[in-house]
């Protein structure tokens, strides 16, 4: 008689190695979140002890975006060709180094150098991270889980990163760049250790592309000054240098058109997912770092809270760090990672929404439900974006995309900051009145709005397999 055969249905499970792989690749990313949402806070008390001027104060977090934005393409593919592990490490030694620098700064201009050299360092620790993450871990449930804890740890840096830094300032604002030193001093030990290094047949054999690098860097750097003098009401030079963005990006797409071998495949965009998650994922953080600075400013300008009860109010957005590894790789199971990161866009659309009705008494209470929305809104978008960002594409490809994509979330932040800025100083007043924080708010609403049209058209719209 013959028998059934069984079928395993058993997940695979990841070794105490896969372990402290993941976990060292989360504290980097949870370490560059939580370096700039520490920031948010600790602004006001740093320009008052180095007396740097009102105007300028907004350098100590744009020159860090500046450096990150403008050099993540670039750090992308030197992982993909030179060696994640390699790119990794130096990028995380870097920026441990100057965020020291940071923290020992005595005047604006070296600490906003500083800040510029840790953005570019992030530039290419991050593309690396993301790209070991996806070469680590074999398609599947492992990476679908591998992916989740990443994401659920990168959202926590910048969920968690306001009370970071609410603690850390009033101890003395310092802290804000000499925490990150004592962390990333503990994951570079432990990287070395546990992270093996690029076998060959991983990596692209082609050479690099110097021109694209040159002028994509210059693009990307250009791009982010010109939006954010933009919203520092510096029109004149705003224009100036989008314009030598656009001239830069023409010429790196004529570049890559040629080159033999390219930085940036440019059909890379127009298979899977990756266009769809870029943009996506630029909407969605443009919303939440507008609303992060809206209510920021709401709760220490016009409620006069202090840096810690501003930083504790945040604290409930941590949720994420649990929803997201007990809920979210279910549901991707379930219904794939496209619907469920368009359920986080749907979740972050109503959060904002209801700050709409701000009023000028508002209690935590009243902010609660907002909080909770956007936590689940980060479980739900962060790891199944970032997952959905590689389908279709080659591992040799892994690092350019992860670059491309935090390039996005980049450009959202500086997008979202620059203008809600605009909206709260329109009227050249330098005082922002209630009626300022609500329409400002409109901005965050209407970039989650329009993050849930293109999840839905990604979802519905049939997409062609990517050529490797």
């Amino acid at each position: 008689m013959a028998t059934t055969p069984t079928i395993d249905r058993t997940e695979p499970q990841m070794t105490a190695r896969a372990w402290g792989v993941l976990l060292v690749l989360c504290g980097a990313l949870f370490l560059e979140g939580v370096d700039i949402a520490m920031l948010n806070v600790a602004v006001p008390a740093i320009v008052d002890d180095l007396d740097i001027a009102t105007g300028s104060a907004h350098w100590i977090i744009s020159a860090y975006v500046l450096g990150y934005a403008g050099f993540m393409l670039l750090g992308g593919r030197s992982a993909d060709l030179f060696g994640r592990r390699r790119v990794f490490l130096v990028g995380l030694t870097v920026f441990v180094a100057f965020s020291g620098i940071g923290g020992f700064a005595d005047s604006g201009w070296l600490l906003v150098a500083a800040r510029f050299a840790t953005g570019v360092a992030a530039g290419f620790m991050t593309p690396a991270g993301f790209s070991i993450v996806t070469t680590s871990f074999p398609e599947g449930p492992l990476r679908i889980r591998a992916l989740t804890v990443y994401g659920a740890v990168g959202a926590g840096g910048f969920t968690l990163g306001m009370v970071a830094g609410g603690v850390l300032t009033s101890a003395g604002w310092r802290w804000v760049f000499f925490a990150p030193v004592l962390l990333g001093a503990l994951l570079l030990v432990a990287g070395r250790a546990l992270i093996r290094p690029d076998t060959p047949h991983d990596r692209p054999t082609s050479g690099f592309d110097i021109g694209g690098a040159v002028a994509v860097t210059g693009a990307m750097v250009s791009l982010v000054l010109g939006i954010v003098n933009l919203g520092e009401g510096h029109t004149s030079s705003g224009v100036v240098a989008l314009v030598v963005a656009a001239v830069l990006l023409a010429g790196f797409v004529a570049i890559e058109r040629h080159a033999a071998a390219p930085l940036v495949r440019l059909s890379i965009l127009r298979h899977g997912l990756l266009l769809a998650t870029s943009t996506s994922g630029l909407l969605f953080m443009a919303a939440f770092f507008g609303f992060q600075l809206v209510v920021t400013l709401y709760l220490q300008d016009l409620r006069g809270w202090s840096p810690l009860e501003t930083g504790l109010t945040f604290a409930i957005m941590g949720a994420d760090l649990v929803l997201a590894p007990l809920l979210t790789p279910r549901l991707v199971r379930t219904a794939g990672n496209v619907v469920v990161m368009t359920a986080g866009f749907v979740s972050a659309a109503i959060a904002f929404g209801l700050l709409l009705r701000l009023g000028s008494d508002w209690t935590y209470l009243d902010l609660l439900p907002t909080l909770l929305l956007v936590a689940v809104a980060f479980a739900l978008v962060y790891g199944p974006l970032t997952a959905a960002a590689t389908e279709g594409l080659d591992e040799s490809e892994h690092g350019v995309a992860g670059g491309i994509v935090n390039t996005a979330f980049q450009f959202g932040a500086a997008l979202g900051l620059s203008l809600v800025t605009i909206v709260l100083v329109g009227d050249g007043s330098g005082v922002a009145t209630l009626e300022d924080y609500r329409r400002a708010l409109v901005v965050p609403a209407v970039a989650a709005l329009l993050a849930v049209v293109v999840g839905v058209t990604a979802w519905i719209r049939p997409r062609p397999v990517s050529a490797t």
